[in-house]
């Protein structure tokens, strides 16, 4: 009998160099999680004060519930982060996100329709943009948040060159 290693061992393409995005988009997260508890919390701290009684106990262990519930997601920013990674391959680019359950995802240059560089106001402050893609299948809607403008800049340009040498018939 081999030492085979498991079937698993190399993939998603383990020894392959990911490219990451940038740390600082994990502080962006971090500020959508902030404001998001802000917003819950007005909205069960308004039903706590309109109702009144015996009933203001049930509206607090739900706000208890829900704001541990997005400190624990909040603690998790850092690590969501460093799990997005993408790699350009020959024909396609293979593109990485998620913990627990991880979801990879392969656009060939071919079918790529729109490469779109996108900025909110946030993401603009921290120098960030979002990279989408736009291929003919819905179900391969890419978005790779967190780069740095200039990287998410070449990267498009960089793309849009190869989808035009690799055009496929639609």
């Amino acid at each position: 009998m081999t030492n085979a290693a498991p079937a698993d061992a190399n993939w998603p393409h383990r020894d392959a160099e990911w490219q990451r995005v940038s740390p600082s988009y994990a502080w962006a997260d971090l500020i959508v999680n902030l404001v998001l508890v802000l917003v819950v919390g007005a909205v069960v701290g308004f039903i706590v004060f309109v109702n009144a009684g015996d009933q203001r106990v049930l509206p607090l262990i739900g706000l208890g519930a829900v704001v541990v519930a997005l400190l624990v997601n909040a603690l998790f920013a850092f690590r969501r982060v460093r799990a997005i990674g993408y790699i350009l391959r020959e024909d396609d680019l293979l593109f990485r996100r998620g913990i627990m359950f991880e979801r990879v995802v392969a656009v060939p240059y071919g079918r790529l329709q729109l490469v779109d560089v996108t900025r909110g106001p946030l993401l603009r402050a921290l120098g960030l943009a979002t990279l989408k893609f736009v291929t003919a299948s819905a179900a391969t809607g890419v978005q790779l948040p967190g780069l740095k403008l200039d990287d998410a800049e070449a990267l498009r340009d960089r793309l849009v060159a190869l989808a035009e040498t690799r055009r496929s018939g639609l």
